[in-house]
């Protein structure tokens, strides 16, 4: 569904990821896991479009939607959880952007006033973080720290959510920290270190591996 094809980025002199190549498969969740610093969600980012690779090229199958949810806010302070979803699904052609509001701030559990989201809980961010990269049911979703400030009930829905996109035939990127969930979510993992990546495998194979040792 997704390819980076010796990707590499570079930030003036810095090397945030070296030259690199991965692929992304339908009905499969493939974990990305590593130190701070890593090149996680550099990796993301390029996978997500949302950044130009300083080498290589990133592949996309003709009509595949990507749904990329950045570890940092990637909404509008100024304005609500619902005006925020209102947006967003205008932006990604929802017929009826209010409705499509709607469900979110229902799915996720969002407040509907009108308070800025800027002023929300640091989870109530992460939330509507998650609310928007969903918006559309797009075919894959890219991750970065997603259960990051997640109460364990929004943590069940979003895997759950993981669920339905991989029995759907799509595919989920998780850049994660806490291998705690891979047994339990993780099809194939990635493991990356200054920059690079350093094992792929799938799950058992990188349980038996020393680079389950990495985040140990």
């Amino acid at each position: 569904m997704l390819a980076a094809r010796e990707v590499a980025r570079r930030f003036g002199a810095q090397v945030a990821l070296r030259p690199c190549s991965l692929e992304v498969w339908d009905g499969e969740v493939l974990a990305l896991v590593g130190p701070n610093g890593a090149g996680k969600s550099t990796l993301l980012a390029l996978l997500a479009v949302a950044l130009e690779p300083s080498e290589g090229k990133v592949e996309q199958r003709p009509g595949v939607k990507v749904g990329w949810m950045p570890q940092r806010p990637a909404h509008y302070g100024r304005l609500s959880a619902r005006q925020n979803l209102e947006l967003f699904a205008r932006l990604e052609g929802e017929r009826d952007a209010r409705a499509s509001a709607a469900r979110s701030l229902a799915e996720f559990e969002l407040p509907a006033d009108g308070r800025p989201s800027s002023d929300l809980s640091v989870g109530n961010r992460q939330r509507l973080n998650l609310a928007i990269a969903t918006l559309g049911r797009p075919d894959v979703l890219l991750l970065d720290e997603p259960t990051a400030a997640l109460d364990p009930r929004q943590r069940r829905r979003l895997w759950e959510i993981s669920a339905q996109t991989k029995e759907a035939g799509g595919a989920i990127v998780l850049a994660m920290q806490n291998v705690e969930d891979l047994p339990r979510v993780a099809d194939r993992v990635a493991v990356l270190l200054d920059g690079a990546i350093v094992f792929e495998g799938s799950y058992a194979e990188y349980a038996a591996s020393e680079a389950a040792d990495v985040l140990a």
